[in-house]
């Protein structure tokens, strides 16, 4: 995933991951991601995730109705846009595989 973060909100992003809250690290375990990792350089977000449950779908909307990983995200979404100008994503903008080597 790509996303782009707000120059005047770069130091606010920053600081709430280095601070990321418990329960939702715990959700995001519970929901089947591990490995979650973001990178930053000059303001572009990368992500990347292992999921390893069974029904992603399923997992992203229990994710999705946590009333505390919703407020995590109403602090960290003002700090995102989308990667691509004029994208219509809220933020973080997906992927297409092209390769994978285990």
């Amino acid at each position: 995933m790509a996303a782009r973060l707000v120059p005047s909100r770069r130091a606010d992003y920053l600081r709430l991951h280095s601070e990321v809250w418990p329960h939702v690290e715990q959700v995001i375990s519970d929901c089947g991601i591990r490995n979650f990792t973001i990178f930053e350089l000059d303001g572009v977000l990368i992500a990347y995730y292992e999921y390893v449950g069974d029904d992603y779908g399923a997992d992203q909307r229990r994710m999705a109705a946590d009333p505390v990983t919703q407020q995590w995200w109403a602090e960290t979404a003002p700090c995102q846009r989308p990667f691509r100008v004029g994208s219509s994503a809220p933020n973080w903008e997906q992927f297409d595989e092209v390769w994978h080597q285990d």
